[in-house]
C-alpha cells in the first residue's frame, strides 16, 4: 500500500473505531508514517480474495483492543501461506538447460500466487491443464521426451518395450495393444513366461521380451479391421 492507500485505510478504520483517530496534525503524520513503514509491502486489495479493509473490520468486530498494524499483517501472512500451500509448481516453459531462466520463472509464478495476482495451480491440473505451447513445439521437434541416445542405451534393460517400439516403427501391429489370451497379460503389459512344476503350480512368472504368437495374430487381425488413415494430399 502506498501512503494514499494507508490514509484511506486509516480513515475507514477511524469510522469504525474512533479511538484510532488522531486530531493532532503531528500525531496523524506519525501514525501514517508508522503504518506505511509496517504495511507498505501489503496490497490494499487483490484480485483473489484479499482486502485489508475486511481484515480491519473483522478485528474491530471481534476484538475489544484497538487495532494495530500487526492485526492487518497477520491475516495477510495467513493468506499467503494458504495460497502457497495449495499451489503446485507447473512446469516452466523456459529451457531446462537455462537454469537462471527456469528458476526465475518458478520464483515469478510463486510470487504471483502469493500476492494474489494468480490463482494457485492445483495438483489435479498437472494432468488436465493444456501443455504450454512452447513445450509442445519443443516436444514435436524432438519427437519424444526421451532423447534417442538415452532410448538406445535403455533398450537392453527394457527388451519388451524396445521390441514394441521397433515393431511400431516398422509398421507392424502393436501386440501390447490387445490382451494376451495365453498368459492373460492385460493391455500394455508384456507377456509372461510361466514355468509349471510337477505339482501343477506355477514356479516362476517372468516377463517375455517378445509377445506370444497368438497375441501377435490378434493384434494383426485388429489392425486389419481398423479403417485406413486418410493420406495427405
Amino acid at each position: 500500500m502506498d501512503r494514499r492507500e494507508i490514509a484511506a485505510l486509516l480513515a475507514y478504520i477511524g469510522r469504525l473505531d474512533p479511538r484510532t483517530i488522531r486530531t493532532d496534525q503531528g500525531e496523524a503524520r506519525d501514525q501514517l508514517a508508522q503504518w506505511h513503514e509496517l504495511l507498505g509491502d501489503i496490497p490494499l486489495t487483490t484480485q483473489h480474495g484479499w482486502n485489508a479493509r475486511i481484515a480491519a473490520r473483522q478485528h474491530i468486530r471481534v476484538s475489544p483492543y484497538q487495532i494495530l498494524p500487526a492485526d492487518i499483517a497477520r491475516p495477510w501472512e495467513s493468506y499467503r501461506r494458504d495460497r502457497l500451500g495449495r499451489h503446485t509448481d507447473p512446469t516452466p516453459s523456459a529451457d531446462p538447460d537455462d537454469q537462471a531462466a527456469w528458476t526465475a520463472e518458478l520464483v515469478g509464478t510463486r510470487r504471483a500466487v502469493a500476492v494474489g495476482i494468480a490463482q494457485p495451480v492445483q495438483q489435479r491440473q498437472l494432468t488436465s491443464r493444456r501443455i504450454d505451447p512452447k513445450l509442445e513445439a519443443r516436444l514435436r521437434k524432438v519427437g519424444s521426451c526421451i532423447p534417442p541416445e538415452a532410448r538406445a542405451s535403455l533398450a537392453p534393460y527394457r527388451p519388451a518395450r524396445a521390441a514394441r517400439e521397433a515393431a511400431i516403427a516398422q509398421g507392424r501391429p502393436d501386440a501390447l495393444s490387445v490382451p494376451c489370451q495365453w498368459c492373460q497379460a492385460p493391455v500394455g503389459e508384456p507377456c509372461r513366461r510361466r514355468r509349471i512344476g510337477l505339482d501343477g503350480d506355477a514356479r516362476s512368472n517372468t516377463p517375455r521380451a517378445t509377445p506370444h504368437p497368438g497375441r501377435i495374430d490378434l493384434a494383426t487381425a485388429q489392425q486389419a479391421q481398423e479403417p485406413p488413415q486418410p493420406t495427405m494430399a
